[in-house]
């Protein structure tokens, strides 16, 4: 294939699902947009959409996550597994609302980590691209669901291009810090190597388990502790 074809290819697929995707991302993950996997994903959302579903996030917010933090800037990895399946809940950034959203179980249980870790005031909104625009790279495993149908997406493909994502974190930076929380974050970690970058787990931050460990797992300032022994500006975890 010529390279203006492969191109062309590229901008089709692109288009399809993210016409705006961050350019150093675009280039560390070129191959995977020509993969058959990817050309499935980009057929099974189409078919769906056909079909009259509704589909979270927005077409233009699947990629936010990569929009809002470019590969070289990414200091910090938080693992969700798919997106909220509510009404305008979903923004493309893990465990994050757009403003004026009420916050999820989740999110309340890692505000409440982090004030208690900080002594900030509880934040009012749920916006989590603050901390995006810092460095943290805020991935779901699984960038789509279906409208009130949790996990809907799990197989459509989604986590092998997420997969290749982690591995193209882990192979071109160093000293990320991982948060894995919960088993299927945990997962992931054969895809990180231990000795390049930090990795942090506990249990999730979910109703059923944040008692088990995620509350009191200090977390968040070990996180900055890790960055500031590297000479990396720690993050701010206070939203308002």
């Amino acid at each position: 294939m010529k390279a203006d074809d492969e191109v062309r290819l590229f901008d089709q697929f692109r288009h399809a699902i993210d016409p705006k995707i961050e350019e150093s991302w675009k280039k560390a993950l070129y191959a995977e947009f020509q993969e058959t996997y990817f050309r499935s994903i980009k057929n099974y959302l189409k078919h769906e959409k056909k079909k009259g579903k509704t589909i979270y996030p927005k077409g233009k917010d699947i990629f936010a996550a990569f929009n809002h933090t470019p590969l070289p800037d990414v200091k910090v990895v938080i693992l969700g597994q798919d997106p909220y399946h509510g009404p305008r809940q979903a923004n493309g950034l893990c465990f994050s609302v757009s403003p004026g959203i009420p916050q999820p179980p989740s999110l309340k249980n890692i505000f409440k980590e982090i004030c208690d870790e900080f002594d900030y005031a509880y934040p009012k909104g749920g916006d989590l691209s603050p901390w995006a625009k810092q460095g943290v790279f805020l991935l779901n495993a699984i960038l789509t669901v279906e409208a009130h149908q949790a996990a809907s997406h799990q197989k459509v493909g989604w986590h092998l291009f997420t997969d290749r994502v982690i591995e193209t974190i882990n192979r071109e930076l160093e000293g990320v810090v991982f948060m894995l929380w919960g088993r299927f974050a945990q997962s992931k970690d054969r895809f990180i190597d231990g000795k390049k970058h930090h990795i942090l787990k506990s249990p999730h931050p979910s109703p059923l388990s944040a008692h088990r460990g995620f509350l009191g797992n200090g977390h968040f300032k070990r996180c900055n502790e890790i960055l500031q022994q590297q000479g990396k500006t720690p993050i701010n975890w206070q939203i308002d």
